[in-house]
């Protein structure tokens, strides 16, 4: 049911209440072998990363001009001016949505007014889930309002669905080792040294976890798999055959016990006021290499390369998918900054 503008205050709650619950959740099912503190944990849990509203992280990519295969220039939102609950009279944005959504491909909803086009915003519209990770938004004037706040852009912009639009990022990672067989430890921080599968995007260039978008009516478990063996395994352009081969050996990595990551908004170039991403990452961990090892990368679909990454620090990676990588090397203990104060602050 849509919630006026006028109840964002119920709103925020909401959200912080619905989070915590998460966090507990996630804190409770945390395994026995993780070297993580419960207060370095607590301050790195994804909950964190929305509470109360913590703008520098998740608005940074989400003010940036221009915006995302385009000319356009998003209307400049000052920091102090881009939650919701900071009145803003002159706030004056920019109204763009690309001619590729608006061709109404399977992907993307109608116009907001369009004739028969009565979204049934936080709830399950049909097939298409239109329910935010976060709790409750906000719709005014017919509009879903973007939960985190202002980004100086109306509109959808390149995606598809009003309000929160589903994806899904498979972290699949293993151990660094030498010709021997050994782990590879970092030579000053001491500890041993995290890989994970990585895809350059054709879109922008950038290095990014091979994620993609939940199709409708389709589960997380099935998007994650998918995902991975189109962007990293090419297995659309595989015969039949060997796409029975891929999935048979991926069957025991995606099928064996998983770190859910973060479940979420994220800090997305494309989000705009009525439109953003959210996503839940997911770490699939082959502890001995075995698995992976057998697997040949091959780009495939939206990745335009893939390749094994040594993690650490230094890694720039698209959208907020840096953060999630961080949080993977604290749960598995794994490297991750040369300076050991670093590790627990975000």
């Amino acid at each position: 049911m849509p919630l006026p503008a006028g109840a964002l205050p119920r709103v925020v709650v909401v959200l912080s209440f619905s989070v915590l619950l998460r966090a507990r959740g996630a804190a409770q099912r945390r395994p026995a072998h993780s070297n993580l503190s419960a207060s370095c944990w607590s301050r790195l849990h994804p909950a964190n990363m929305f509470n109360s509203y913590n703008v520098k992280f998740h608005h940074r990519k989400a003010l940036t001009s221009p915006y995302p295969g385009s000319h356009i220039e998003r209307s400049q939102v000052p920091e102090d001016k881009v939650g919701w609950l900071t009145e803003w009279e002159d706030y004056n944005p920019v109204e763009y949505t690309a001619k590729s959504v608006l061709a109404r491909p399977n992907w993307a909803d109608p116009q907001i007014n369009d004739e028969g086009f009565s979204p049934k915003f936080n709830a399950r519209d049909g097939e298409v889930e239109r329910k935010s990770l976060n709790g409750l938004y906000v719709v005014e004037n017919g509009r879903p309002r973007n939960p985190v706040g202002r980004t100086g852009l109306t509109g959808r912009g390149l995606l598809g669905r009003w309000g929160p639009n589903h994806a899904a990022d498979p972290v699949v990672t293993r151990w660094k080792r030498d010709g021997s067989g050994n782990k590879v430890a970092h030579p000053v921080s001491g500890k041993n040294i995290l890989q994970f599968v990585a895809i350059k995007r054709r879109d922008c260039g950038e290095w990014a976890i091979p994620g993609g978008m939940v199709d409708p009516g389709e589960k997380i478990t099935a998007t994650l798999k998918r995902e991975f063996e189109e962007e990293a395994l090419n297995s659309l352009q595989k015969s039949p055959e060997e796409k029975a081969k891929l999935e048979k050996q991926l069957q025991k990595l995606f099928s064996q016990e998983h770190f859910v990551v973060y479940r979420g908004y994220v800090d997305d170039p494309r989000n705009t006021d009525n439109a953003w991403m959210e996503t839940e990452a997911v770490n699939y961990h082959d502890e001995t290499g075995e698995t992976m090892d057998n697997l040949p990368l091959e780009a495939g679909d939206d990745a335009g390369m893939v390749k094994w990454v040594d993690i650490s620090e230094k890694l720039e990676l698209y959208a907020s998918h840096s953060y999630f990588i961080k949080l993977v090397t604290e749960k598995q203990g794994a490297h991750w900054s040369e300076d050991p104060g670093s590790e627990c602050h975000e």
